[in-house]
């Protein structure tokens, strides 16, 4: 059937491609184009930024125009860490070597104008922040001041950057853990090897103060939690391989937990249903809804794409939705040979072209919340009204590959 709907899909192109030919040698005029400074309108409750892997770059969206808005260059990085917005600045953690992509190595936060994108400053750091496929949680906002990097090598660790004074504070040693995880302006977690995660309290100038744990909640060995988890304020919603959530208030002098609840039931568990993907898991704060990317899969699937995103009440433990996930191959293809996405041309290639899925997804903080998904192979993302799931529109030119997203 596959080859079916490739040999259909190449003769599609085809046509479309035959048509496009120009039928005139004599071009139109092209008026001229003056080069500008453009500026930025308040950072919008739908924007997004897209890092795309390959390019090397985050493009910035506005998820309910569909227009590209900017972007910043993240080069030397396995994976661009989508920039963070504090205090009228994008901060972006970057890497550069002095010959290209080898040679001596340095980290650095660059940081951005927010109305203009401009390049304003840089914080070096004396550390080397970690990569991995999907960096999740490696750079995260603490407060409003400070950024936390999270690092691999030599050490495992957090770099604690003040971005009020622009300098580098301190290197937080958390070994056995990983993942930075904001609690308010003073503390943030980290999922760690033996079960736990740990708190880490701040002085009023950045500096550790205290390192408190939880009791375990879950099994590293027998069924490993995602380090993609949701926030509610300062409770964090963590789903595990298998499918069982647990959420951790943070806020309490010791951290506390919640009832350990499965995602699935007897029945869909004996169909295979389980969570899967790379950025699977957020959370809608204002409606406390946990939004998961689920799959049918089995022990050893846990980062593959899912075509369905349940969704839950938290408060009620039961899921409240099941979203399939639009077909973001298909949106691709039709953006990149031109086809009119209102056209039958369009509707032919949504019916033959197979779905790849969704990796990541993250959903927008306001009371009419959108949610971008995401495949980590496909240079497309959609916009699904985050309460229906219904498709407001695609993203199509948000590159060619990455795995994370971020709305500011």
């Amino acid at each position: 059937m596959r080859s079916f709907q490739v040999g259909i899909l190449v003769a599609l192109l085809g046509s479309v491609v035959s048509t496009a030919l120009p039928v005139s040698a004599t071009s139109p005029t092209v008026p001229l184009e003056y080069a500008s400074v453009a500026t930025l309108p308040p950072v919008g409750p739908h924007w997004v930024w897209i890092p795309d892997r390959l390019l090397q770059h985050s493009i910035l969206f506005d998820g309910d125009s569909g227009e590209v808005l900017g972007m910043i260059d993240s080069a030397a990085s396995l994976t661009p860490k989508p920039p963070v917005l504090a205090r009228g600045h994008f901060h972006s953690s970057d890497i550069a070597y002095s010959r290209g992509l080898r040679g001596d190595r340095i980290d650095f936060v660059s940081i951005y104008d927010a109305g203009t994108l401009a390049y304003v400053d840089e914080i070096m750091l004396p550390t080397r922040q970690g990569q991995s496929n999907a960096s999740l949680a490696y750079v995260e906002l603490i407060g409003d001041r400070f950024l936390g990097v999270f690092n691999q090598f030599p050490n495992v660790s957090v770099s604690i950057v003040d971005l009020e004074k622009r300098r580098f504070v301190e290197e937080i040693g958390i070994a056995g853990c990983a993942g930075i995880y904001p609690v308010d302006a003073l503390q943030f977690a980290t999922l760690c090897g033996d079960g736990t995660v740990a708190r880490v309290t701040l002085d009023a100038d950045g500096h550790k103060t205290a390192l408190t744990s939880s009791a375990p909640f879950f099994d590293a060995a027998q069924d490993p939690a995602f380090m993609s988890a949701g926030r509610n304020d300062t409770t964090w919603t963590f789903v595990t391989f298998a499918g069982d959530a647990r959420s951790v208030d943070l806020g309490t002098r010791i951290p506390t937990l919640g009832e350990s609840w499965s995602l699935t039931d007897e029945g869909e568990r004996d169909e295979g249903w389980r969570p899967g993907g790379l950025q699977l898991v957020d959370v809608h704060g204002p409606s406390d809804r946990l939004f998961v990317v689920m799959h049918q899969g089995k022990a050893g699937s846990h980062k593959q794409a899912g075509h369905e995103i349940w969704v839950f009440d938290l408060a009620k433990k039961e899921r409240v939705a099941r979203f399939g996930v639009p077909n973001l191959t298909a949106a691709f293809l039709i953006d990149q040979m031109g086809v009119d996405p209102d056209g039958f041309l369009a509707d032919l290639l949504f019916w033959f072209v197979p779905s790849d899925g969704a990796h990541s997804i993250a959903v927008s903080h306001d009371d009419e919340p959108v949610l971008f998904v995401r495949s980590a192979i496909m240079g497309a993302v959609a916009v699904l009204d985050a309460r229906t799931g219904a498709v407001n529109r695609f993203l199509t030119e948000t590159g060619l590959a990455g795995p994370t997203l971020r709305v500011p």
